[in-house]
């Protein structure tokens, strides 16, 4: 048996997994056959889409909606109000003016990578991936895939920076190196991308 807590409120399917420790709020949804690791929590009015995958330690905030067929892996935070679109031509109805049902067109999830967080407001566009204890700034729209580590903002959203595991923006620590500032962990950047050298995440720790 599950050990989740689940409010009187919640409409959680029958058919969805959850793990042990997960917590869903007042007033979430989450759709039939999503699976959800342990020590999440769903946020208040929050909304999880049909199928979709959710990794361990996740944080969905109030009123975020994650449509179906997003995946998040451990440690992804998901800010209030974020929303992780599907549908990259939405329509109502077809061209002959009937109402459009889920078979009539294919879903493109979002994919956010472990550790990643999605600041609150934002929108991410179907088939985007976030890559690695990346960051989105709140209010950002995500129309292209992020990097691992990168700090993106604005509409469409551009890279600003670095951030660290920590979420702390890095500091330069000479030539293509960076530094976070909180845990002293030592990144090398190369063609555009960054890769942690130093800390406990590069001797192989989680």
């Amino acid at each position: 048996m599950s050990r989740a807590k689940v409010q009187t409120t919640a409409d959680v399917d029958d058919s969805v997994e959850l793990g042990d420790d997960t917590t869903v709020w007042h007033l979430a949804q989450i759709r039939e056959h999503a699976r959800l690791g342990r020590d999440c929590i769903v946020g208040r009015g929050a909304y999880v889409g049909p199928g979709v995958v959710i990794g361990n330690q996740v944080k969905l905030q109030n009123y975020a909606l994650v449509y179906e067929p997003a995946t998040l892996e451990d440690q992804v935070f998901i800010g209030p109000a974020v929303v992780l679109t599907n549908d990259v031509f939405p329509r109502a109805t077809d061209v002959t003016g009937e109402l459009k049902r889920p078979e009539d067109w294919k879903a493109l999830g979002v994919l956010v990578r472990q550790g990643a967080s999605v600041g609150a407001r934002a929108v991410v566009l179907p088939g985007v991936e976030i890559g690695r204890w990346a960051l989105v700034a709140a209010g950002a729209v995500v129309t292209k895939d992020v990097p691992d580590f990168a700090l993106v903002a604005g509409m469409p959203a551009r890279k600003i920076g670095w951030v660290g595991r920590a979420g702390s923006r890095l500091v330069a620590d000479g030539a293509d190196r960076w530094c976070c500032p909180e845990t002293g962990e030592l990144y090398q950047e190369a063609d555009g991308m960054l890769v942690l050298r130093s800390g406990s995440a590069a001797r192989g720790a989680p």
